[in-house]
């Protein structure tokens, strides 16, 4: 009857996680640069170390998550475009069982209770859109915390594992410093713990070392140091979780943090109060409370880093969950709670069937794409730098990018700023078109330039949707354009089309 409930526990568990990937509205913006890079590894046969699809100037292209792009790549194209849904699930499954996993290291023997578990679900489902390469550090952060939870129990030479993996994590995305810096805070918690350190360090070391064996060689080390300690002002996923705009965002996340938060400060209350009674020395698990504290601080600055925490805190604190309310939950309240999350997954799948991929109505300029496609508008290409990925895997060698959310991959850092400047209509907004002149732009209509570009008598705006327009330089004018179908059906079906050949 035991392990009935267990495969019934994980089966609702991968649903779940189904569920969340599919009801996204939109597919990552990113994705399409990293098709393309993965596309020039297994079509083109080398990495990609140089750009191609921008007009602007470009510095080295230091792909940090190449890997991860031959892995989206490969699963387009042998097995289809669900498969990304798939593997975003199956990625995200095997992050929790992972630390499923590490919470039974730690002395719990069936931390199955469904309640804690969904609401870790929700609480990284808002920063979860298909498909993006830091799902691979999510899973290997996991993976890290358990081997490093096995070594605490006397298994010191499982940490040898940790430089292989490293070595993968490195080639997959450049969130590999968390796991260094995962294996540096248990060094220290060890240390205030009164523990063997040797081994700790010793993987650590080994660790940092295999870094260097990657596309670039050392050069990539001053590369993954500069991207992981620049600021990032402009790019909403780096906003702090209580910043102006994202105050009243995450509030599945912000539930999760105050129940950690409140149960860990109940629970240190009642170790002190019971060994003030009993006149012993306060012990406590330091290594635990060091990774909470410096993970919740990187969630509160960084949404983007958020899931660090929500692993950390199920790895750590499920226990103390176990301890002061899992005991008191009845037997009818546990079927109860698996009735309902059965039921919910089962109208989750009603609703989304059939699966589809969530191809980004009113989130991409889809139509505006093909209409300069159709019109054959040729030259250079100004937009956000969200979409630019995309249209870059639609329209090149056609029309060429001002830049993408490659970002520090790529671009000079002045980019970024000419290009808030242009939008906000800013000081010297204007200095973007004499410096990086374009031939064409697609405009996003809620941002001041619209209004100000419609009304400048060297540009026309040549077509117009709901939410874009795209305008010409008046010498490009032609007298009659093909209209883009509004068929949804046909941007579904082609969404994966792409004019780039290796």
């Amino acid at each position: 009857m035991k392990r009935l409930g267990n495969i019934l526990f994980f089966v609702a568990i991968f649903l779940l996680l189904f569920i969340i990937t599919v009801q996204s509205q939109y597919l990552d913006y990113d994705i399409w640069a990293r098709l393309i890079a993965g596309m020039g590894v297994v079509e083109g046969h080398h990495v990609l170390k140089a750009d191609f699809l921008s007009y602007t100037p470009t510095h080295v292209w230091y792909d940090h998550e190449y890997g991860s792009g031959v892995i989206f790549y490969c699963f387009l194209k042998y097995f289809g475009k669900y498969s990304l849904l798939i593997l975003q699930t199956i990625i995200l499954f095997f992050t929790f069982f992972f630390v499923l996993k590490a919470i039974e290291i730690r002395g719990i023997k069936r931390p199955y209770n469904i309640i804690f578990w969904i609401i870790s679900i929700l609480a990284i489902s808002r920063v979860i859109t298909p498909i993006r390469c830091q799902l691979f550090s999510f899973l290997f952060f996991a993976v890290f915390l358990y081997i490093l939870e096995k070594a605490k129990t006397g298994k010191y030479k499982i940490l040898y594992l940790l430089p292989l993996i490293t070595l993968l994590w490195n080639n997959l995305h450049g969130g590999v410093v968390a796991g260094l810096g995962l294996t540096v805070l248990y060094i220290f918690g060890e240390i205030l713990n009164k523990n063997k350190i040797k081994h700790y360090i010793l993987a650590g070391l080994s660790s940092l070392a295999v870094l260097i064996i990657n596309p670039w060689g050392i050069s990539y080390l001053q590369f993954l140091l500069s991207a992981n300690t620049m600021q990032r002002t402009y790019i909403t996923e780096w906003f702090g979780l209580f910043s102006q705009f994202q105050i009243f965002n995450q509030l599945p996340f912000k539930v999760f943090m105050l129940l950690i938060v409140f149960l860990e400060i109940f629970v240190l209350y009642k170790i002190c109060k019971q060994k003030k009674a009993a006149k012993e020395n306060l012990k406590f698990d330091k290594t635990k409370y060091l990774i909470l504290t410096v993970t919740l601080i990187l969630s509160v600055c960084h949404i983007k880093l958020l899931p660090f925490f929500v692993i950390s805190g199920g790895v750590f604190c499920y226990e103390d969950f176990a301890l002061l309310i899992e005991n008191k939950i009845s037997k009818l309240a546990n079927i109860f709670s698996y009735t309902l999350i059965w039921i919910i997954i089962i109208a989750g799948l009603a609703v989304n069937y059939p699966c589809e991929i969530p191809f980004g109505a009113g989130y991409y300029p889809h139509r505006e794409v093909e209409f300069i496609k159709q019109n054959k508008l040729e030259g250079n290409l100004l937009s956000n730098f969200g979409y630019g990925s995309f249209i870059a895997y639609k329209l090149y060698p056609q029309n060429k990018i001002y830049m993408d959310g490659r970002y520090e991959e790529v671009y000079n850092n002045d980019l970024i700023i000419l290009l808030k400047q242009f939008y906000l209509i800013e000081n010297n907004w204007d200095e973007i078109l004499k410096k990086y002149p374009p031939d064409i732009m697609i405009l996003e209509n809620w941002y001041p330039i619209y209004e100000k570009i419609n009304q400048e008598k060297d540009w026309i705006k040549a077509y117009e949707t709901e939410m874009f327009g795209v305008f010409i330089k008046k010498e490009l004018k032609k007298e009659k354009y093909i209209q883009p179908t509004e068929d949804v059906r046909y941007y579904k079906n082609t969404l994966f089309d792409t004019s780039v050949k290796f």
